[in-house]
């Protein structure tokens, strides 16, 4: 089967033929890999954000969705045939063991989820069962840019009924917490990106003012926020200025919950006196959801057509164009792209 590995940081992933391994372990799941997205986490893992990798090569992606094609002993929630979405965030079953291919005679890693192969190896507890009927293109974005939304809002920030948020970027993550502040019936919200389509984007999911992120920001929050500040800010760049704005914009019982992962080793200069006096600075990791949870009650709302996802995959390419794909995502031109496997 094909998949792309990354086998050297900062460089283009490779496509290989790689060899399944040769039987699955307790709580372990074959996945036909239908559609995978690519989220700004494969953009670090490429760029070496986090530092060294100790595991090349290795495999990539953690929000995919696809059939179920054999399952190994101990698993109960999905069978043959199943259409699943997969997550990275941990749900409910079984933790395997992660799995390793071989490329050429050569040991391939994984972790309990990965997408950017046509078959995988997935840990029970990293899928999550899904209706026959369901648009597998779309469901994509449950994997972790509509869940870690959902997280961010509920759990990270608690954003209620009136409050105003601020979200700094606008892409698939940015997007998705929109759509849901927007659920809770947040106002204003506010979206603030350098890219005009990102914002257009936003304007449709539910941002009630859009900003182009100018030396003129501040005075343009202002205008809508107060002097005071907003009641919750999110970042989604993990750029430091950003961030640090993103901080400097929320009251002083504000909350800002930091989602973009900035490069290991930077910091970033705030002034942290008022945190003792109320003012939240937290970091989110994928916003605390159980996806197996989330997933259904997101799903029924989007049927119930309480909100629309569709429109935030803008661009789908195949496998082999995995390398363009991933410039597009770079170049910012796109909320989320897909790739069909």
């Amino acid at each position: 089967m094909k998949a792309a590995i990354l086998v050297k940081q900062k460089a283009p992933l490779e496509i290989g033929e790689i060899e399944l391994p040769g039987f699955l372990e307790y709580g372990q799941v074959l996945v036909r890999v239908i559609f995978s997205s690519i989220c700004g986490a494969q953009i670090n893992e490429i760029d070496g954000t986090k530092g060294e990798d100790k595991f090349l090569p290795h495999l990539l992606g953690h929000e995919g969705s696809g059939v179920v094609e054999d399952t190994g002993s101990g698993v109960t929630r999905v069978k043959k045939g199943d259409r699943v979405i997969m997550h990275w965030r941990q749900g409910s079953g079984i933790q395997s063991p992660t799995p390793s291919y071989l490329w050429g005679g050569k040991k391939v890693n994984a972790g309990w989820v990965t997408t950017f192969n046509e078959y995988a190896v997935v840990s029970e507890n990293r899928l999550t069962p899904v209706a026959e009927d369901t648009d597998l293109k779309t469901a994509v974005l449950y994997g972790c840019a509509l869940t870690t939304g959902f997280g961010v809002v509920h759990h990270d920030s608690k954003l209620k009924s009136g409050e105003s948020a601020v979200i700094f970027g606008a892409g698939g993550a940015g997007c998705g917490i929109i759509m849901m502040a927007k659920l809770v019936n947040a106002n204003p919200i506010v979206a603030v990106d350098i890219n005009k389509f990102k914002l257009g984007k936003a304007s449709a999911y539910g941002a009630t003012h859009t900003f182009i992120n100018s030396s003129r920001i501040r005075q343009d929050l202002e205008k809508i926020i107060g002097r005071q500040g907003a009641d919750v800010t999110i970042d989604t760049t993990g750029i430091n200025s950003i961030r640090e704005l993103a901080y400097e914009s929320a009251s002083s019982a504000g909350r800002t919950i930091l989602v973009g992962v900035p490069k290991k080793g930077e910091k970033m200069a705030i002034d942290s006196f008022p945190l003792h006096f109320d003012k939240v600075l937290t970091g989110s990791f994928g916003g605390d959801v159980n996806p197996g949870l989330v997933i259904p009650k997101l799903m029924n709302l989007q049927k119930l057509g309480i909100y629309n996802p569709q429109g935030m995959i803008t661009k789908t390419y195949p496998l082999a164009k995995v390398n363009e794909a991933i410039s597009e995502v770079r170049n910012g031109d796109v909320i989320r792209v897909a790739i069909r496997l």
